[in-house]
């Protein structure tokens, strides 16, 4: 597969650095390979996760400060696809084939704030998880659930310092060997 990253556009310092964040994490596990904070530098939220990505480990890159129209243009010149998440867009189960039937890289762009009316035009597909409006986290989440078949749970997180090992009824951390 290639490379799937997401833009998040948006980002308010302060009101924004949790949700930010909870975009950074759900990206994460959920299989996409970074985020991209546009426009607004914050070393806060890149810290707080390439600290999850070192506990946990895995290959996630974090990025903020970057022109969002910059982003996309690259993006798109480069030969990658944009997937635009709004609530206005066309219903997930109608384009998701066409979505995984595309080659090369994927960026998905989420937001905070109103969206430019340019995001719309530069995006390859506008995509709504539910046609209302609802949180960037949700609609994320859902997104690449679909779009990745629904293998979360079969993603390898290498060189990571611990393992949560699935239970029933505990919180269970396995510590791993250096370079294991």
């Amino acid at each position: 597969m290639e490379r799937l990253m997401v833009l998040r556009m948006g980002h308010r310092f302060f009101r924004d650095s949790r949700v930010t964040t909870h975009v950074c994490l759900t990206a994460r596990a959920l299989g996409a390979d970074g985020v991209i904070i546009a426009d607004r530098e914050d070393k806060t939220v890149e810290a707080t996760i390439r600290e999850v990505a070192r506990r946990f480990g895995g290959n996630f890159s974090i990025e903020s400060g970057k022109p969002w129209r910059e982003t996309i243009r690259d993006w798109s010149d480069d030969g990658g696809k944009v997937v635009h998440l709004t609530a206005y867009g066309l219903r997930l189960p109608d384009v998701i084939q066409e979505v995984n039937n595309a080659t090369g890289d994927i960026l998905v762009v989420v937001g905070s704030e109103k969206m430019p009316g340019e995001v719309f035009k530069l995006a390859d597909w506008n995509v709504s998880v539910t046609n209302q409006p609802m949180s960037e986290v949700a609609a994320l989440a859902v997104f690449l659930d679909w779009h990745l078949q629904h293998r979360a749970f079969d993603k390898v997180f290498p060189n990571g310092q611990v393992e949560i090992i699935p239970s029933s009824d505990q919180k269970q951390v396995r510590q791993r060997v250096a370079g294991a």
